[in-house]
């Protein structure tokens, strides 16, 4: 049996939409599992936050801070023995969550499960969000400023893949293919099924390591089934493929060590669609997790 640690990672730095900071609280007072052993909050400062399109690296110093304590957070929870879900806030949070994990564990593959690649640097963002360059910080890709905090490992790029891709910038595409990340696209979910997929994607996670980080945001999902998100992408997965994956996942929790649940925005909500998704999804995998 897995104890279960609810991580509340409340922040919406890493863009300029607000509302995501408030996603955390919102689903998690909604959970009602007994298999949880535990909620933290981690919070970040209340800062003015920089909307100005000169800047490529916009909030970055509060952004840092925030991970840095997020980090070792999740690095406490695996210490114990527990099993981390980080819930967030935006995609940035997956930094601290990310390499927390791969430093407890040395060798992890990692499953991104995103409408979007995150795989900027710093040289090719186009809005300086940082919640675009996620996964090109804990691959090394991006090697700059964000990871500063951690001490060990990064993700292995062929060990990498980005599973609902659809709206990837141009010179991220670049970016992804000059560090050869595996991008399964919703177009080829539809084609393929969501579990041939998913297996496909846990096989080369699980290659040569010792398990896997799965970060999943919300926006992967339809935004005419899922619309509370601050960056919804057109022609995403459906509930059946998301149910789907979460099948996959659960029959491969041996290997799964730490998850994240993002992106959920109560504020661009409609009657609730996307948190009971979202809570649904948590459910499950906090269920499933908890007997191992």
């Amino acid at each position: 049996m897995k104890h279960i640690d609810i991580i509340n990672a409340e922040t919406d730095l890493g863009l300029c939409i607000n509302g995501t900071k408030l996603g955390p609280e919102t689903l998690t007072k909604e959970l009602k599992d007994e298999n949880i052993h535990a909620i933290y909050i981690v919070k970040s400062k209340e800062v003015e936050k920089d909307y100005s399109k000169e800047n490529k690296k916009k909030n970055l110093e509060p952004l840092n801070e925030f991970n840095e304590k997020l980090y070792k957070r999740v690095e406490q929870s695996l210490a114990e023995q527990k099993f981390p879900i980080t819930i967030g806030g935006d995609h940035s949070i997956a930094i601290a969550s990310a390499l927390a994990s791969i430093k407890k564990y040395s060798n992890l593959g990692v499953i991104w499960v995103d409408a979007h690649g995150d795989y900027n640097t710093f040289e090719t963002t186009i809005t300086g969000n940082i919640h675009g360059l996620p996964l090109a910080a804990i691959t090394g890709y991006e090697k700059n400023y964000l990871t500063n905090f951690h001490t060990g490992n990064k993700y292995s790029y062929a060990n990498t893949v980005i599973v609902g891709g659809r709206d990837i910038d141009e010179l991220e595409k670049v970016n992804l293919e000059d560090a050869g990340i595996r991008v399964f696209s919703t177009e080829y979910i539809h084609e393929r099924g969501m579990k041939n997929v998913m297996e496909e994607a846990i096989k080369i996670a699980t290659n040569g390591t010792n398990g896997i980080h799965i970060s999943w945001d919300l926006d992967v999902i339809d935004p005419k089934i899922a619309p509370g998100v601050s960056v919804p992408a057109k022609d995403g997965i459906n509930l059946k493929e998301v149910y789907e994956a979460v099948n996959e996942i659960l029959k491969n929790r041996n290997m799964v060590k730490s998850m994240d649940l993002v992106e959920y925005n109560p504020v661009l909500d409609v009657e609730n669609k996307t948190q009971t998704i979202a809570i649904t999804i948590l459910e499950n995998i906090i269920k499933g997790f908890s007997f191992v």
